[in-house]
This record gives C-alpha cells, structure tokens and sequence, in this order.
C-alpha cells in the first residue's frame, strides 16, 4: 500500500496509532470516570457506521498502521462487530493490528466474533477482583459478567491485557494479587495513575496514587527487571520474575511519556483531539460531510499535525481543584 503522505506533528513526531470511539455510553458508571447521572450525547450527533470506516480509511491511507476501538464501552453499540469486520479487512493492506479497549461486561457475547472479524488482542479495564469494591466503584454490581466475559476471550484465542487504575485507598492494597492473578490467567496487566479528566462526585486528589509508591511496594515483594517490548502505546514494561508475567506502568502523572507521542484520538462525534491533555481540536464529521470529504479531511489532518502539542500539563496536587480538562475520558476515548 503506498502512503501518500505521512502524519508527522511539528516536532517530528510519526504519529501512527489512532484510538477511535465509537460511543461515549458505557454501561458502567466508574466513579473516577464520570458522574452517576451522566448526559451522553444525542445520538445523531455520533458518527454513523459508514462515516466511522470511511475516517478508518482516511488515517490508514496517511500511514496510521494501529487502530484501537474505545469508547465509552464500544460494545454496547449496536453495530460494532460490523465495524471491526470492516475494517479487519484492511489487516494486511495498511493496517498491522486493530484492537479495542473494553469493561468486559460485554465479552462473553462478542470475543468469539472478535477473533474472527481480526482483532488478536485486547485492554479489558479492571480494577479490583473484590464484587463489593468493583460494586463500589463501577456502581453496578458486574464483576462476574467481567470474569466471564475475560474466560471467554481466553478461550476465543485473544490476547488480553488487563488496565487497572491505581487507586489510593480503594484498590491500593490489592494490586499484588490483581497482577498475580492475571499473571496467573496468562493475562499482562498495566497499572494506571488516575487522571484529572471532567467533573465526578469524589475528589481525585484522595484518590491519587503515584505509581512511584506502588512499584517501590511491588520491588519489595517481587523480582522486576526492565523489558525491552512495546506495544505502541504509552507504557513502560517489566517482567516480573516470581510470576512471570509483564507489568506495564502509564505514568502521566509522576513521569511524561510525551516526547515519543505517536498517537492521536477521534471521539465518536469526529472530533479530533490531538493530545488528551488538551483542548486542539480538529473537526473530522464536518470534513466527513462536506462536498469533497477526501480533500477535506486530509486538510483537516494536515492541521491536526500543526496544532499537536508537545506535552500534557496533568497534575493532581491540591484538594478540591479543577479537572485538567472539562471533557470526561469517555468523551475523548479511554
């Protein structure tokens, strides 16, 4: 397949991992994420299936060789595995790997169809193994649709990489044995400091667990040697010797990742947000459903590469403050 013409951002960075939402409903109501009483958006205003493959396209053919699928909960939409059977096809002709992050609520119905349509591996977000804390925290009383969900993407042949974000107080003490338990599963986990992203019901501040903090505690229980893999995204990685299996780390937090940013992210409206820490944004669904949508929305990537910044500015030091930013996570894509 021959790229026309590259996305490299003004500080020469390739940008070649898109993460698409394809919904801003989740079926969950995870208190760090979003308020109990959430306002989605009107329905016409997301993107249909066609416009979601055509964008899809679009970034393949400027050399974006990862496609992650989020939401939201992407499963909860109806149409979905059409989508990840569309594009699938594409595995091979432009695009290397096609993925999605999910809650797992949903993965008993879908992994089979998953592994099927392409996708090989995917991020399942769990949090605690506990019913009544993974009640506490998501509002819905779901961890056994998730455990199962996780058996049957096992037995579909995915590749599963559990994300759990380091909670002071609430998980703090069990993510020992959430790591030694997906080891266990064959399972990689990546820890995940909480981010000051839209307004919920409880202060991050509490909440805020410096990832410093709970790999000092896992290095005196453990053997971690620094790994040499990738997997195209933010985390480091170590292998744990006692369980044998990898830890990933996102710190966004206690050490920025920025300076090898190779991504960039479409909510499900077409809106493209350069940085998740930012406000640059760039209107895909206008270029979408203008005359010409192909000149357009190379415009309007062409752009997006010039507004990119060159870092987030994340901090959770004071009680009571502001979020970073307005947008919820499930706005912009998890």
């Amino acid at each position: 397949m021959s790229i026309a013409s590259p996305l490299v951002d003004q500080f020469q960075r390739r940008i070649t991992y898109l993460r698409l939402s394809v919904t801003d409903r989740c079926d969950l109501r995870c208190a760090y994420c979003m308020p109990e009483r959430m306002t989605f958006l009107p329905r016409k205003e997301v993107l249909t299936l066609d416009e979601l493959h055509e964008l899809s396209l679009g970034f393949i053919a400027r050399g974006v060789t990862k496609l992650r699928l989020t939401g939201g909960e992407p499963l909860v939409r109806r149409d979905m595995v059409e989508l990840v059977r569309a594009l699938g096809r594409k595995l091979g002709d432009g695009l290397e790997e096609l993925t999605l992050t999910t809650n797992g609520t949903r993965l008993a119905e879908f992994a089979e169809d998953l592994f099927a349509a392409g996708v090989r591996r995917i991020n399942v977000s769990l949090d605690t193994l506990d019913r009544a804390t993974f009640h506490r925290l998501s509002r819905r009383d779901s961890l056994p649709q998730v455990l199962e969900g996780l058996a049957a993407a096992k037995a579909a042949g995915l590749r599963v990489k559990l994300n759990t974000v380091a909670l002071k107080g609430v998980n703090e003490g069990e993510i020992p044995q959430i790591i030694a338990w997906a080891h266990g599963q064959g399972f990689e986990t990546t820890l995940i400091e909480v981010m000051p992203l839209g307004d919920v019901e409880e202060d991050r501040f509490d909440h805020y667990l410096p990832l410093s903090v709970v790999r000092d505690d896992l290095e005196s229980r453990w053997t971690l040697r620094p790994s040499t893999h990738r997997s195209g995204g933010p985390a480091r990685y170590f292998d744990v010797a006692e369980t044998g299996g990898r830890l990933g780390l996102i710190t966004p937090l206690t050490q920025n990742f920025c300076e090898g940013c190779n991504r960039i992210r479409v909510t499900a409206t077409g809106q493209l947000y350069a940085c998740l820490g930012g406000n640059e944004q760039v209107d895909l669904r206008a270029a979408l459903r203008s005359e010409d949508p192909q000149a357009a929305l190379d415009a309007a990537l062409d752009t997006a590469m010039r507004i990119k910044p060159e870092r987030h500015h994340f901090a959770i030091d004071k009680r009571g403050a502001a979020p970073a930013l307005a947008r919820h996570m499930s706005m912009t894509g998890g």
